[in-house]
């Protein structure tokens, strides 16, 4: 049996921040890393299309825990700990620049996610930490206050055990039997398949602020949107299936969405904007006069789908075709059958009972030396670097805490 001062189950972005900030901290550790996989940081490697999203330029504890539907109210102490500017800092001393794009997402200058994933495996290089690839853990037992892993190729023990393993379900299978509780998880952060003759064309096409609502329901979210081959993406549509993972999953991903193109106007405004155009511009065609910001090729499927053909001029346009051109502005119904996940990139809603853990040190309140971090527990995040602060954040507490011990 092998043992170990600090065992980490996990390989991922908060598994190696961990491990490397306790080895800063007490560089002497035994220290190991145990990888289900051929490869450690596959997440790193994918995020943000390759280039690896680090975190959000979001530098106000109490604001950037607004983007968590899940760990809101968690996060804000270790926010105030650690949050957006250490993480750059800790890059920065580690000689990986950073930038910061327009929309606040942080990346490496480099564009390339290996940046990230070098740096990690440098630092675990530098201070021997042992990375052991191919790895199941396949059992977790605590006797006399030292945790026994048994994996699918050897047994290993420790005093302290850190699961890192992300949206792992038999992770959290095992964590079952030691009865913590595991909050059911969800797919978060998707896309909505729709098939519709008023999209179905109009792949690439982008909006840059709309507002988003499920039909029925309280749900709604605003900002841009994509129209894809198989429906809507972008911004708006990630920001509302983070919020809506549960509801959603619970309506089997089948539900009305209503779009307002418009953003921010209501029915009776755009309504009056446009009898106020047909009295302006009573000669132009209204199939090739677009408005509200919308291209061409949007506002051309929305009249037609309004009953307006493609030589009608604003003078011929009755009220009631009005009506209904106002109603595709600010309303369009789609019917969204299904979901599909966002570029390579999957996130769950669901993972440790927040309230069985202790986060000023990311320990377990049911079992001494047994920490958590990152996506094991029930924290999710919209897109745009926040899934990575929430591991940066509870991999240093984490680290922190447990170098005390030594």
């Amino acid at each position: 049996m092998h043992n170990f001062d600090v065992i980490i189950v996990g390989g991922g972005a908060s598994g190696f921040f961990t491990a490397i900030n306790i080895a800063e901290q007490k560089p002497n550790l035994r220290i190991a890393i145990l990888e289900r996989g051929k490869e450690v940081l596959a997440k790193v490697k994918i995020s943000g299309g390759g280039r690896c999203n680090v975190t959000h330029a979001c530098f106000i504890p109490n604001v950037l825990t607004k983007f968590y539907p899940r760990g809101e109210k968690e996060l804000k102490g270790p926010f105030n700990t650690f949050c957006t500017g250490d993480v750059m800092q800790w890059f920065a001393d580690r000689n990986v620049a950073l930038k910061i794009e327009d929309d606040g997402r942080v990346f490496p200058e480099s564009n390339n996610s290996q940046t990230i994933i070098d740096c990690f495996l440098n630092e675990a290089n530098t201070f021997n930490i042992k990375v052991i690839k191919q790895t199941i853990v396949q059992q977790i037992t605590t006797i006399n206050e030292e945790w026994q892993i048994e994996t699918s190729k050897e047994k290993y023990k420790t005093k302290h055990l850190v699961m890192a393993t992300g949206s792992n379900t038999k992770i959290w299978d095992l964590l079952k039997t030691l009865n913590h509780t595991i909050i059911t998880p969800v797919p978060s952060l998707f896309t909505f398949n729709i098939k519709d003759d008023r999209i179905n064309h109009l792949m690439g096409v982008t909006t840059e602020m709309v507002s988003l609502k499920i039909k029925n329901s309280n749900l709604k979210a605003t900002g841009p949107l994509l129209i894809t081959h198989w429906g809507l993406s972008g911004p708006a549509v990630l920001k509302l299936s983070a919020w809506g993972a549960r509801e959603l999953f619970d309506k089997s991903y089948q539900f009305q969405l209503l779009v307002n193109w418009t953003n921010d106007y209501v029915f009776d405004e755009v309504l009056e904007e446009l009898t106020l155009n047909k009295q302006n511009h009573p000669k132009k065609t209204v199939y090739k006069q677009a408005l509200y910001g919308l291209t061409n090729r949007l506002w051309q499927q929305l009249v037609l789908a309004a009953g307006i053909n493609e030589t009608m001029i604003w003078a011929d346009v009755p009220k009631k075709l009005l009506v209904k051109l106002t109603e595709q502005l600010t309303q369009t119904e789609f019917y969204v059958n299904g979901k599909s996940t966002f570029k390579d990139e999957f996130v769950t809603a669901g993972g440790i009972n927040l309230k069985e853990v202790n986060f000023k040190t990311m320990e377990s309140k049911l079992f001494n030396n047994l920490y958590f971090t990152g996506e094991i527990l029930n924290i999710d995040a919209i897109t745009g670097g926040f899934n990575f602060q929430n591991a940066w954040t509870t991999a240093y507490l984490a680290a922190n805490a447990l170098a005390t011990k030594f």
